[in-house]
């Protein structure tokens, strides 16, 4: 019986070249051996994407159908598929560069898509780190200065990082010739598959020392106590993080470092409440001053200012003081501060203060 390509990868017969793509791309994973598929049913989609895929052979399919590739048998002479060596004597050839796309992972495993995207071990960036940082009320509000000492992973003194002791002879791994990999031939029910590895004489650096340095034997890397001084930006807040760059952990043999994050926490204080770059304070008057007005002093992270209170100033009255609150982060522009006044009401008066006040009607 003639084999129908286009209902294998269950497209229509006018289907673009994306579609079969993605057809194949899917049912390859579905199928796809490794992954607890059906050899056979992996090999037919192969041969049908071999010849859909391609708008040449897709051209004489659609004219002559599967006849026109059975001379010689798919990958025979007539095809003109010469196939991979691994691959000829089960009658299959792969197009490597379209599985190493399809499958990302599986292309590193099985070697497709050539030697171009195979590469010595590359060198890990340092790792991320983020710190806790305590804060009174003012050196948030106005910025500071503070020194922080932790612990990372730093660049070993003794080797500057390669790994060797100093006066030690460094060479190009032999048993990778410094490419950091190094190629097996594994059998498979798909045939002779090559894979690649990290190498185990260089760990995939490319190179071999005669002695490794004897302080971090061989990492290029050392932990150690270290100082920071820090500039704190006027107007940062509570839960806000700076971020250092390159201050995190050395990267392995000459890798960036990552960076350091430094997250704030604010100690609350005895009398302004933060609001992002506003404060809240709050101010006690008597009964005669709010029935008759007056000048109040009151606190500011600025200094002292004198408040007016109005006449008949009802308790619970919020006043704004312009420009009296933290300088927003980067100069852009200051907040405010909200004054809340509450009336002290007493808690007994005298039998003349109670005259009075019926004689007011208060």
């Amino acid at each position: 019986m003639p084999t129908d390509y286009y209902d294998i990868l269950g497209v229509s017969k006018n289907a673009s070249a994306e579609e079969i793509k993605t057809a194949f791309r899917k049912k390859a994973h579905e199928h796809h051996p490794d992954k607890g598929g059906d050899a056979e049913n992996f090999k037919k989609l192969n041969e049908a994407y071999q010849v859909l895929g391609n708008t040449e052979k897709r051209q004489r399919y659609d004219q002559f159908g599967s006849a026109a590739f059975s001379q010689g048998g798919f990958g025979g002479g007539a095809g003109g598929y010469g196939g991979f060596s691994g691959f000829q004597n089960s009658g299959m050839n792969f197009d490597f560069e379209d599985l190493g796309d399809m499958f990302g992972g599986f292309g590193d495993i099985f070697g497709f898509g050539g030697g171009s995207r195979r590469s010595s071990k590359r060198p890990t960036r340092g790792r991320d780190l983020e710190m806790k940082t305590a804060l009174d009320f003012m050196e948030a509000a106005f910025g500071t200065e503070k020194e922080i000492s932790f612990s990372k992973n730093t660049t070993c003194h003794h080797c500057h990082g390669d790994g060797a002791e100093p006066g030690a002879k460094i060479e190009t791994c032999r048993t990778c010739g410094g490419s950091g990999r190094v190629a097996h031939i594994q059998r498979t029910i798909l045939g002779n598959i090559q894979t690649q590895s990290t190498c185990p004489a260089c760990a995939g650096e490319g190179k071999t020392y005669s002695q490794k340095c004897s302080v971090c034997d061989g990492s290029g890397i050392h932990r150690e106590q270290v100082k920071l001084k820090v500039k704190i930006p006027a107007g940062i807040n509570e839960g806000e993080s700076i971020r250092l760059s390159g201050q995190g952990e050395v990267g392995q043999k000459g890798a960036p470092a990552g960076d350091l994050y430094l997250r704030v926490q604010l100690k609350p204080h005895r009398k302004f409440v933060r609001e992002g770059y506003d404060i809240k304070t709050e101010e006690v008057i008597s009964v005669k001053q709010a029935i008759l007005g007056d000048k109040i002093d009151v606190e500011t992270i600025h200094g002292e200012v004198k408040l007016k209170i109005p006449e008949g100033t009802q308790s619970g009255t919020i006043f704004k003081l312009k420009e009296k609150g933290i300088t927003r982060l980067h100069n852009r522009g200051v907040g405010d501060q909200y004054v809340k006044v509450t009336v002290k009401i007493p808690s007994s008066v005298s039998r003349k203060q109670r005259q009075l006040l019926e004689e007011l009607g208060l």
